[in-house]
């Protein structure tokens, strides 16, 4: 059998693509809510850290150490295997997605939080000097300049960590690769394997285009 027969075989290809379009969608949506909750959760867990609170701060840097430690795999093993013993049998996407967003939370809160230890403290003092207060002198002075040094290694990560999303055909999730996965074991050719990849390519080469130009737009001037 030839190499396009194989791997580019346009029959299987067409009676697999809606299948392999549908897993775009699955991981569009599910890239979408690990992005948003992800970082939400990590920029919460670093302001909360900015109050000082030293027992709310060893509880996050113990938390924050685990999931960074965890291999997301392994998290989404432990959530969709574990939970049901507990009694709640969470679903192959909320498994992948709790898994996802924990780890990007963990990156995120100490990627956040190097940011703002990164401020002077001149620029607190200063602040509060002209009468504002903490929160004041945290949402206006040193948050905007605090998101600017984190946008680059933020952009890294979350990407990296997005396309994770891929390991949740480990538990049957429908996305681009369990799609793909699943057309290639029904139809004994691995071109919903190449058009899988094609998928991943419309998805996130435009995504890393983007992190590109935002890392250069927010870059600091020399």
């Amino acid at each position: 059998m030839s190499f396009r027969d194989t791997f580019l075989n346009g029959a299987v290809m067409a009676r697999y693509a809606p299948d392999i379009l549908h897993g775009l969608l699955v991981t569009i949506g599910l890239a979408a809510l690990v992005v948003v909750t992800g970082l939400a959760a990590g920029l919460g867990l670093a302001l909360i850290r900015s109050l000082g609170i030293r027992p709310v701060n060893w509880l996050i840097i113990f938390v924050v150490d685990v999931f960074r430690a965890l291999p997301p795999l392994v998290i989404i093993i432990l959530i969709y295997f574990g939970l049901p013993s507990a009694g709640w049998v969470p679903s192959p996407f909320v498994s992948t997605w709790a898994s996802l967003a924990l780890v990007l939370m963990a990156f995120a809160e100490e990627i956040f939080w190097a940011g703002l230890t990164a401020i002077p403290a001149g620029q607190w003092e200063a602040a509060r000097s002209t009468g504002l207060g903490f929160g004041q002198t945290l949402a206006h002075v040193v948050m905007p300049q605090a998101l600017r040094l984190t946008i680059p290694p933020l952009t890294n990560r979350t990407i990296a960590i997005t396309k994770g999303t891929a390991l949740g055909s480990v538990v049957a999730l429908s996305d681009i690769l369990g799609a793909a996965s699943s057309a290639m074991s029904n139809s004994f050719n691995p071109s919903p394997l190449t058009l899988g990849a094609a998928a991943y390519l419309v998805l996130f080469l435009p995504v890393v285009a983007f992190g590109r130009w935002v890392e250069t737009r927010f870059a600091w001037k020399r």
